[in-house]
């Protein structure tokens, strides 16, 4: 697969998947699917995304996201994306919706199937809706596909449904909407040892790259060290109030993990559910009784997931 920050010229007739895809979500799955479905047809499949969130640029605040940049790009391979244009927003938020259309669609990206969410905007001011866009599909000859919504538990799911779920530490479902598991790749850093000297020794790493930030707590966590070895975690996410901490961590305990240290090296971890929430304890023995018995929940709950990852 091929991503540009530009929009470049294509060379050959183009199926393009429409939209954001902050978090390439089950219903986003079935818009870039369809799109990536056209290679049959001769279609090169191409996602036309942003860099960054259009609502970011309009609201002058940064929005978290739910997906790294990284993972999504992995997610658009495995669905069959061959190329990945990731526009500047600012550059073509100026463009009346047929400019948009004529210009970007049709005469750069050559396209001759549109694939887009239900209630997808272009333009200026997001002033093209799918009406609009069905008008321009048959003014030009271009096929379009609108996807109706995916609901789950009679709610559409959506971003900010799946943000909500996250914050609230309702990972399981956030997991089922997303088709993946939530959490990231990053490098190990150091702490301040406490978790050797519980017996418990942990590894470090930022809590946020811009992602939605989960509920404060212990969860059970599937584990992939940089050699490709696979583990069960016990993550904590919050500010370790036992011990005085004020700034959030993220941080997870492998206890069937018997190698040296990890600093510096990347550990990807993801998220299988909530175990509890955080709290305060009166003394490190019981924090550390604590840690033994979430260690036990998370190992059942590790050894019942779907063996797939990220």
């Amino acid at each position: 697969m091929q991503a540009f920050f530009t929009i470049e010229p294509q060379q050959q007739n183009t199926a393009v998947a429409l939209g954001f895809f902050d978090g390439v979500h089950c219903g986003h799955r079935r818009v870039l699917g369809l799109a990536a479905a056209q290679k049959e047809n001769g279609l090169l499949p191409v996602c036309l995304t942003f860099s960054e969130s259009p609502k970011s640029v309009i609201a002058g605040t940064q929005t978290p996201a739910l997906m790294t940049h990284e993972d999504k790009l992995r997610a658009l391979e495995q669905i069959g994306i061959e190329r990945v244009c990731f526009a500047d927003f600012r550059a073509l938020m100026h463009l009346s919706a047929r400019d948009f259309f004529k210009t970007v669609l049709v005469d750069t990206l050559r396209a001759k199937a549109l694939f887009c969410g239900f209630n997808y905007r272009f333009g200026k001011n997001a002033g093209g809706d799918t009406g609009m866009l069905q008008t321009l599909c048959a003014e030009f000859g271009v096929a379009l596909t609108i996807v109706p919504p995916e609901t789950d538990r009679g709610e559409v799911v959506c971003s900010t449904l799946i943000k909500q779920l996250i914050a609230q530490g309702d990972i399981r479902r956030a997991n089922a909407l997303l088709c993946a598991r939530f959490g990231f790749a990053e490098t190990v850093i150091h702490g301040r040892h406490l978790g050797h000297t519980l017996g418990t020794p942990t590894i470090n790493q930022p809590l946020s790259r811009g992602l939605v930030v989960p509920q404060f707590g212990v969860y059970a966590s599937a584990v992939t060290l940089e050699n490709g070895e696979q583990y069960c975690g016990v993550t904590n996410i919050g500010v370790k109030p036992t011990v005085g901490g004020s700034v959030p961590l993220w941080e997870t305990w492998m206890p069937q993990y018997r190698g040296g240290d990890l600093y510096g090296t990347r550990a990807d971890v993801r998220l299988l559910d909530f175990i509890r929430p955080e709290r305060k304890f009166d003394s490190l023995e019981a924090l550390k009784d604590e840690i033994l018995r979430n260690s036990h929940t998370a190992q059942i709950i590790y050894q019942q997931a779907d063996s797939a990852a990220l």
